[in-house]
């Protein structure tokens, strides 16, 4: 059995997030966000981050590919003919492209189709139709790392996400904004031992508090207690122990849902260029500067090595700061940094 490396992924929003679950609700937001389905705190779906990261990685891989020809015809000067069975559209890769991109082979074959769905899931993977650029070619680090389905062959993906649950959540304070977290997630996070969880409905401090001294988290008002931080803030936070906030699990999930970010957009009639009636709608997102934590499973095979995958990542994470995540990125919601280590990844 192939050994499995698992990665850290920590990930800090620069705008709203919205990952919608489809449809509307009756209550305070029409568009509502994904939910654990327990703890009932907002979080990014696995599934949204492996479908962005292998359009992403496409991406990369693609940028590297010059200019196309068709076949020797067209070196020779003859006129192509798209009835000739002599119609294969060839792709140049760049052999000049610094890095390890050329180590691998299968990355000549690559399609832009690769990082979404097959046309033709029918045919096999190889030189067996005109458009190669519509398929997924099965050989290039794309459709090795995230799996592809062909008539005469399948391979399971490289890569297994989890979901990114948020660590740090901002809320508003009188001392200005204040990062939120509970012992629970901290846990969960592997930042502090387990240990068994206070019942105390206070909040807990790394600064001097005098007794009778209460800081509000949006509408609740709660009894501060000074406790030093005993745990390393992951890199890519970029915060620092007087920002964060330890309050009750048992209020965790009540503190980041009263401070959720909710918009109300309209649709413009194009004939009055003024709102339109009965289209007005509020969506709820994840506000910006939210810290999420997550892992990134990479299996391995012989043809592909961990290092080769973890580089791939590392290079195309660029996207999430341009292109973002979820819906409505066109509207100002999405874009997150995404800190990922390879070092130590064999």
């Amino acid at each position: 059995m192939s050994e499995v490396q698992s990665i850290n992924l920590i990930t800090k929003a620069t705008d709203p997030i919205y990952i919608g679950t489809g449809g509307y609700t009756i209550g305070r937001v029409d568009n509502t966000i994904v939910r654990d389905p327990i703890s009932r705190i907002p979080k990014i779906p696995g599934t949204s981050l492996a479908g962005t990261w292998r359009y992403f990685m496409a991406l990369q891989l693609q940028s590297y590919f010059k200019d196309e020809y068709r076949s020797d015809r067209k070196k020779r000067g003859e006129d192509y003919n798209p009835d000739h069975p002599d119609k294969k559209i060839d792709y140049l890769f760049n052999k000049s492209v610094d890095g390890w991109w050329n180590s691998i082979e299968g990355n000549r074959f690559a399609a832009l189709n690769c990082a979404g769905q097959d046309d033709y899931p029918n045919m096999r993977t190889m030189n067996d139709f005109e458009d190669e650029r519509s398929r997924h070619c099965g050989n290039c680090i794309v459709c090795k790392s995230f799996g592809y389905s062909k008539s005469d062959k399948s391979e399971q993906g490289l890569l297994s996400f989890t979901d990114l649950n948020i660590l740090f959540f901002p809320v508003y304070t009188r001392k200005g904004t204040k990062w939120i977290t509970s012992e629970s997630i901290l846990q969960e996070a592997g930042l502090i031992p387990s240990n068994q969880a206070k019942d105390e409905e206070v909040i807990f401090v790394n600064e001097e508090v005098k007794e009778g001294k209460f800081l509000n988290l949006g509408w609740l008002n709660l009894p501060m207690k000074k406790q030093t931080l005993k745990f390393g803030i992951p890199n890519g936070c970029e915060l620092t122990n007087n920002q964060i906030v330890i309050v009750p699990d048992h209020l965790i999930s009540q503190i980041i849902n009263s401070n959720l970010e909710v918009r109300t957009s309209v649709s413009i009639d194009p004939n009055t260029g003024a709102a339109k009636d009965g289209a007005l709608f509020t969506s709820e997102a994840i506000p910006r500067t939210t810290v999420f934590y997550g892992k990134v499973h990479i299996f391995e095979r012989s043809e592909l090595k961990h290092t080769d995958i973890c580089n791939a990542l590392c290079d195309s994470k660029q996207y999430y700061e341009s292109l973002g995540i979820g819906g409505m990125t066109t509207r100002g919601f999405g874009r997150m940094k995404v800190q990922i280590n390879c070092i130590g990844v064999k």
